[in-house]
């Protein structure tokens, strides 16, 4: 066999290979069908815990409100990964800062946190030997200025830092008040009638030398708010981030003067020692924060406001039906939980329930409806509800009134 016998073939032995090739490939199966995605399980069923309808505010054992969508994926996206808490924490404080226009901010633990870090900050400033010893400094114990009317439940953040609560009432009273040993004046903004106004309140403090603090956890909507205090010159204001917001439940907002944002982050985790520590926030809650805040600034505000007034005329026409009963769309006047609800009267001796057990029968039942009200009058919030929800509850408290009737 000649050189070119052999190479001929080879060729029609490749030709055979390939063609044989080619007819496996035509008879191959088909590729299997993908695997679903497991069954995400229903964890409220796994541990009993009853599903609730929030028909009322943002309130803490209520869970506070619903994340947004931009904030579930924030905090989903940053969770398979590390950070430097020190670098995250001043990152997504610069960018907060200037989202608000203000010269620092930073992300806490909720309001309470907010007010407990500003009060240390006020204390410390950045002092290492302070931070190390609060709240059992030597000497004579700080105080912190507070009108009367202001005191409240969550100015336990104050004295837990070691400082003194000086209740004051009236200009007069206020001026009178300051001493060597005061280190800041506490404004809570919910309390703000009746009371030295904003712009008296941080006249005097300014005399004095003295920083100001505005609690204004829930003040938001409007939007402006969260631009409105610092603007008057207030030194420090805290927000809450799980409220309107929409952000973690267990975040917060703190924001003002560079100095004491310093110095109340040398207060907080992650730092070892401070009084701070047990207070920490999570990476994801600083990311969420950020996104929340982001999402909540790009919002159109009045499309939103209208969605609501829509839900809460919804509820209305559907209890129309229901004899003596009138229903009235209410704002609260703020400047806390300041956005509409749906009041809803009846005669009694016509409709032989009341309003405390008409709550009581929503809470009962299944799913759990948590509403508002007094002894005179049924309050349906409408701003947490989501849309599917509406129809629910207005058919729940339509049932529970015409079978009173």
């Amino acid at each position: 066999m000649n050189r070119r016998d052999i190479l001929k073939r080879l060729s029609l032995l490749t030709l055979a290979t390939t063609a044989f090739n080619n007819m496996r490939g035509l008879a191959a199966p088909a590729a299997p069908l993908p695997v679903p995605p497991p069954a995400v399980p229903d964890l409220f069923a796994e541990l009993g815990v009853t599903k609730v309808i929030n028909a009322n505010v943002t309130m803490t054992f209520l869970s506070g409100s619903l994340m947004q969508p931009e904030v579930l994926e924030a905090i989903n996206s940053t969770s398979h990964d590390f950070a430097n808490m020190f670098e995250l924490q001043d990152k997504v404080g610069a960018k907060i800062a200037e989202m608000l226009k203000v010269e620092a901010a930073m992300v806490t633990s909720g309001a309470a946190c907010a007010i407990l870090l500003g009060t240390a900050a006020s204390i410390t400033g950045a002092d290492k030997e302070k931070i190390r010893q609060i709240p059992n400094l030597p000497g004579p114990r700080p105080e912190v200025i507070m009108q009367k009317s202001h005191r409240y439940l969550f100015d336990q953040a104050v004295t837990t830092t070691g400082a003194k609560i000086v209740e004051v009432e009236g200009p007069e009273g206020m001026e009178k008040a300051f001493s060597e040993q005061t280190v800041m004046a506490l404004f809570f903004n919910a309390a703000e009638k009746h009371s030295v106004m904003h712009e008296e309140f941080l006249a005097i403090a300014k005399r004095h030398k003295v920083p100001t603090f505005l609690d204004a956890a829930a003040d938001v909507p409007p939007v402006e708010n969260l631009f409105k205090f610092q603007k008057m010159g207030f030194d420090l204001v805290t927000f809450s981030g799980g409220k309107m917001i929409r952000g973690p439940q267990s975040a917060g907002l703190l924001f003002g003067r560079k100095d004491l944002i310093e110095a109340a982050k040398l207060n907080h985790s992650p730092y070892e020692a401070p009084i701070g520590r047990p207070m920490k926030v999570n990476k994801e809650e600083m990311f969420g924060m950020y996104a929340a805040l982001k999402s909540y600034l790009a919002r159109d505000h009045q499309k939103e406001w209208n969605e609501w007034l829509e839900r809460a005329k919804h509820i209305a026409t559907r209890l129309s039906t229901i004899p003596t009963l009138t229903t009235e769309i209410v704002v609260d006047p703020g400047p806390a939980n300041a956005f509409p609800s749906l009041a809803v009267d009846w005669d009694h001796q016509r409709i032989k329930t009341t309003p405390k057990e008409v709550l009581a029968a929503l809470k009962q039942g299944n799913p759990s409806i948590v509403a508002g009200g007094h002894q005179n009058r049924l309050m349906i919030g409408v701003v947490l509800l989501r849309p599917d929800q509406v129809d629910i509850v207005a058919q729940r408290v339509k049932d529970i009134l015409e079978h009173a009737v």
